[in-house]
């Protein structure tokens, strides 16, 4: 360290020390408050040990008794559970594992395709949604007396995966024969791990329950027959799927899908963007089927190609769920033979990741009507964004808090204070130059550049506008790390690119930008996508590594030669 560094290091160190010392003066002379009374800067007094928003239960922090859970001492009191789990209760790891492993058990007997009378209530995505598929079960009936079919997609993008999973576990253990439970796309080892459901269980309980769930979804079938008209299922149809018969060929059982096959597409597959409109010929077979660029696997399925499978297995319709609707539903092009929609898609994740401001749905049928039941989101508690803690959470307030200490300190002492026992060194002086406050170029001049004639106040100006300027981008990063997932879908559907000044006008700016359901869905259609598997995202991480060496080594380069 230069001579120069040491003085500037040295007399900022008296000046700090004079500052505390002054700060720590007039706080002796204050009167003492009350530590647990925070006055906010509006006025409004908080008591520190008071729960803030009273209208609200706190969570329930015990976890109950096997005699509250299994009353009989076998089935799980699925009311409870309903009722312990909205009030983000928890149960202990050898309840959910029996729980786990007993409806693995029943999901093991069954085929690959079942087969479900009427009447029957169809759904589709949950998505962790807890407390909206509480509302749905509500507003479509106890399941002691309604027959239920889901589709899929129970755990990721949510909060509570967990809890919709258990719930809707208890109640098939309850009821085998009328509670019934398909496989979604995202009941995989590779999307679990990608999304959120991993990190939740390690969260909540253990990676031991990640295991016992995961053995669960690779029992789950993944297809059945409605009143031996609707074939239902995930995703849609395959090149590979001409009769029913072909689905009890596939060894369902194994954590992951193959990349490719009936399987794979069962799950991910959707009706072509064009389904509605398409012209082509009945008798063009090469056209029923072409690659799904969104989904980076499977394929899109026509509409001729729907109507080829109907026919060919004498069936009305394809009821299915994998695509977020705006009104929680869509009915597909009519088949000309029958008048009936080719394809009904159900979803029911009402304002789906916080974003799409969608409705949901679920489908009522008695064997001769349909009935479509709608709902809007329901309030549910908040929880921080991929489970941080508050401590993780807090990190950004604290350097804010920090970064407003230093301003503070800086506005309390007078210039004489801060040059008591202290000569400063005008060199250290003129390396600080005044800076406009909304000028990061400017910022990085008053560093770096030269300075004349500036005076210790005018110094101690630029010090606090620099720290402001830090202030700044810190509460910036603290937007882009809380709303990460928001940030990215505006950025891709802004090209790349977040639109100038939307992290510096705060969060409300950010979700105003993403107000339409369309907006929504294409900004999130990255995540709708298979997610790299491990070999793709090692070669990936491998690249990025390549990437930063190289760019080292320029640098180092560029430093030597100048």
């Amino acid at each position: 360290m230069s001579p120069l560094q040491n003085l500037k290091a040295h007399e900022n160190s008296v000046k700090i020390e004079n500052a505390l010392r002054h700060v720590k003066k007039r706080d002796e002379a204050a009167a003492p408050g009350d530590p647990t009374v925070y006055v906010d800067e509006q006025g409004e007094t908080f008591i520190t040990t008071d729960r803030i928003v009273k209208t609200i239960s706190p969570p329930s922090f015990r976890i109950p008794a096997d005699a509250e859970v299994f009353p009989d001492g076998r089935k799980p009191d699925y009311k409870f559970l309903m009722h312990h789990f909205k009030q983000e209760g928890r149960l202990s790891e050898q309840q959910l594992t029996y729980i786990l492993q007993e409806s693995a058990a029943i999901f093991e007997q069954e085929p690959n395709m079942l087969k479900v009378p009427c009447p029957a209530t169809v759904v589709g995505d949950i998505h962790g949604q807890y407390y909206d598929l509480c509302k749905m079960l509500n507003m479509c009936g106890d399941p002691a007396k309604t027959q239920y079919l889901f589709l899929g997609d129970y755990v990721d993008r949510g909060d509570y995966s967990m809890e919709c999973l258990i719930l809707l576990l208890a109640m098939k253990i309850n009821f085998p024969k009328s509670f019934w439970i398909l496989r979604g796309n995202h009941e995989t080892k590779r999307m679990t791990e990608h999304f959120t459901f991993k990190r939740e269980c390690a969260v909540k309980y253990s990676l031991a329950i990640y295991k016992e769930a995961l053995n669960t979804f690779k029992m789950m079938p993944f297809c059945a027959v409605l009143n031996e008209q609707f074939f239902c299922c995930h995703g849609g149809l395959s090149p590979e799927l001409e009769r029913l018969s072909d689905i009890s060929k596939i060894n369902r059982f194994r954590y992951d899908f193959p990349s490719r096959g009936l399987f794979s597409d069962i799950m991910w597959s959707d009706p072509a963007p064009e389904y509605d409109t398409e012209v082509l010929s009945p008798t063009d077979y090469d056209s029923y089927f072409r690659d799904n660029y969104e989904r980076h696997c499977s394929y899109y399925y026509s509409y001729h190609a729907v109507c080829h499978f109907l026919e060919k297995n004498n069936l009305l319709s394809v009821i299915r769920a994998h695509q977020a609707q705006d009104a929680g539903y869509r009915m597909y092009r009519k088949n000309e033979a029958t008048g009936f929609p080719s394809v009904i898609t159900l979803f029911s994740a009402p304002n789906y990741c916080g974003t799409y401001r969608n409705k949901a749905a679920a489908l009522i049928y008695d064997g001769s009507t349909f009935n479509i039941k709608q709902f809007v989101a329901t309030d549910s508690p908040y929880h921080l964004p991929d489970f941080m803690d508050v401590f993780e959470w807090s990190l950004p307030f604290v350097s804010e808090k920090v970064l407003d200490i230093l301003v503070s300190i800086l506005n309390i002492c007078t210039e004489d204070e801060l040059e008591e026992e202290t000569v400063v060194a005008r060199d250290v002086v003129k390396s600080l130059q005044d800076v406009p406050e909304t000028s990061p170029e400017t910022t990085l001049a008053a560093v770096t550049g030269p300075a004349t004639g500036v005076s210790p106040l005018e110094a101690r100006a630029s010090l606090r506008k620099k720290l402001l300027s830090i202030g700044r981008m810190s509460r910036m990063f603290n937007i882009l790390r809380e709303e990460a997932e928001k940030v990215e879908h505006l950025k891709t559907y802004s090209g790349g690119k977040l639109p100038r000044g939307v992290l510096m006008d705060g969060r409300e700016e950010l979700h105003n930008r993403l107000k339409s359901f369309s907006e929504a869905r294409e900004a999130d259609l990255q995540n709708e996508a298979l997610p790299p598997s491990a070999e793709e995202l090692e070669r990936i991480e491998e690249e990025r590594q390549r990437k930063a060496r190289e760019y080292i080594e320029g640098a180092d380069q560029w430093s030597h030669s100048a």
